[in-house]
């Protein structure tokens, strides 16, 4: 039953996620803990289990995974998870495509975790530089020109990409759109990479395929465009972090773009609560509706440095969380750090993520 009054039964600390005195503090919340909830108090490590079968936590190093554009300039991106809804891809070109590119089955949101380069898209071109996220509209035509070696996380939803509707703090907050970065229209004749082509490809990415387009023009011949529906980049520094004095706050508050069944969200250097007893770490939870990806852009945890390009899978219904010593040791050293300095990108999504056979060959262990 839903109701303003919540019930409490046994013993239960007086604070939400604080003062927890030797308790697990284990939530088991519906709707991406905007739903109903319960907080379960336990006397054991939830995540003290051997699992056997394919539904269990997976780590992998993004570093690890080969992507055939790694050392093959005709090559793309590798599949690391999929659903119904969206894949989830890493790429890491340095060389650039002699090739355009069109994602059909949905929009496109790119994270740069490393490098630097030019995004060329019909809209006109977009520099790129770390930490920044690409927007790519559903069936826009584009490629990328590398000017050093990019890591890219690649999110492809079947549903378009749109901001989240502006809630109680008002329209420019987690972020202010204008901060984006608009591209200007710049036709182009001639390839500048390649002079003297007698066709341009375009291939066209989408279950099923490839298909391939060759054109006797270059595709980047648009004057202008005007409407509401363009490729743009944001990087997280522009990002408007939401936090709280007295309590933790849950991961929905972070959130940056959201599609039907597909949630990303940006975890940023933030100030870390600050009145005594409040547990800085989340909670332990089992991902009730949604499993949930992370990608570790950098940054550290209370003075532990984040292992960049770790990718870590938590499927919904299996238990995850911090260790309980990352627990203590936040506790213990609470009055020396007065900030968090991560750098996550996650990804929930509502359907179940089906991790991809190269993943599951460099996972680097589960419980």
């Amino acid at each position: 039953m839903e109701s303003f009054v919540h019930l409490r039964k046994g013993k239960t600390p007086r604070r939400l996620h604080a003062d927890l005195n030797g308790l697990m503090d284990d939530e088991l919340g519906r709707g991406g803990f905007t739903g109903r909830t319960a907080n379960i108090y336990r006397r054991h490590d939830p995540t003290a289990y051997r699992a056997i079968g394919p539904l269990r936590p997976i780590d992998v190093l993004s570093s690890e995974l080969e992507p055939t554009d790694a050392t093959d300039a005709n090559g793309g991106p590798l599949r690391m998870f999929s659903n119904a809804d969206c894949r989830i891809m890493l790429s890491r070109r340095s060389d650039p495509m002699p090739f355009y590119t069109r994602h059909v089955d949905g929009d496109l949101l790119c994270f740069v975790h490393r490098g630097a380069g030019l995004a060329q898209t019909e809209f006109g071109e977009l520099s790129y530089r770390e930490g920044d996220w690409l927007y790519i509209p559903k069936a826009c035509t584009w490629r990328q020109v590398p000017e050093r070696e990019t890591t890219l996380l690649m999110i492809e939803a079947s549903d378009e990409f749109r901001i989240p509707p502006p809630g109680s703090l008002g329209r420019h907050f987690p972020f202010d759109p204008s901060q984006a970065t608009i591209p200007e229209p710049a036709p182009m004749a001639d390839d500048p990479l390649q002079p003297g082509l007698d066709e341009y490809e375009v291939r066209l990415v989408h279950e099923g395929g490839p298909t391939t387009l060759f054109y006797q023009h270059n595709p980047m011949d648009v004057e202008g465009w005007r409407g509401d529906n363009f490729a743009f980049s944001f990087n997280i520094d522009d990002y408007n972090v939401i936090t709280s004095d007295s309590v933790h706050l849950p991961p929905t508050v972070h959130l940056f773009m959201q599609a039907a069944g597909v949630y990303v969200m940006n975890f940023l250097p933030k100030p870390a609560e600050g009145v005594p007893g409040t547990e800085r770490t989340p909670w332990y939870h089992r991902n009730v509706d949604y499993d949930e990806i992370a990608f570790f852009h950098g940054g550290s945890l209370y003075g532990i440095p984040m292992p960049p390009g770790l990718i870590s899978h938590a499927p919904q219904g299996v238990h995850h969380g911090a260790p309980e010593k990352a627990r203590e040791r936040a506790r213990r050293k609470f009055d020396e750090y007065a900030r968090v300095d991560w750098q996550v990108i996650a990804i929930d999504t509502r359907r179940r993520l089906t991790p991809s056979a190269e993943v599951l060959a460099h996972q680097l262990g589960h419980h």
